[in-house]
């Protein structure tokens, strides 16, 4: 891993910066930061794992370790970055009941990840 740079908040993590996991080995590159901006909460990251399509992956804020001005360095190793939740779309539903009305933390992080991906956010 080469030189990270200085510590930074999430409000100064640029698109296209190196995504390291926590053995070390570079797994991607940042594609957009997920935070509200207004409650000042960050809520993860979406990555890029490879040149090609289909390569998206959602990191959710705990496993995210450091964030550098020259890389993010994530607390998960290469083999666990590979698990990663693709940010998708809420399926349609055909009944709703009333505990399907709260969508969790995560679904709502997911979901506002492919809202940005699919040019919605």
């Amino acid at each position: 891993m080469e030189e990270l740079g200085a510590p930074i908040a999430y409000l100064a993590l640029k698109e296209g910066t190196p995504v390291y996991s926590a053995d070390g080995a570079e797994i991607g590159r940042v594609v957009h930061v997920l935070a509200d901006e207004d409650a000042d909460v960050f809520d993860g990251l979406i990555i890029d794992t490879r040149p090609g399509p289909g390569g998206h992956r959602f990191v959710d804020a705990p496993d995210v370790a450091e964030l550098h001005e020259h890389g993010v360095v994530l607390a998960l190793d290469a083999a666990a970055v590979r698990e990663l939740p693709e940010p998708s779309a809420n399926p349609a539903a055909v009944e709703v009941n009333p505990a399907d009305a709260e969508e969790s933390e995560l679904t709502a992080k997911l979901r506002r990840a492919w809202d940005y991906l699919s040019g919605r956010y």
